[in-house]
């Protein structure tokens, strides 16, 4: 049930402000997408930790490219 409302927020995420503002995204999958892809295959509790630890990764001196969910 948590995991669909946090889908849903993502969703919305996607569909408005991030169609607004310019592309930034470092990996691909974009951090939405995997943190959907997580919630979607681990429940709310570890695809909130895999989402978390994605975004924190997502800075000029982390990497880039393709990073699929575990």
């Amino acid at each position: 049930m948590m995991s669909r409302l946090l889908v849903l927020i993502a969703r919305g995420w996607q569909k408005g402000p991030s169609r607004i503002l310019p592309p930034t995204c470092r990996f691909q999958p974009s951090c939405s997408a995997y943190a959907i892809t997580a919630w979607q295959r681990y429940g709310a509790l570890k695809g909130s930790w895999l989402a978390a630890k994605r975004i924190l990764r997502c800075h000029p001196w982390g990497g880039q490219g393709h990073d699929p969910v575990p």
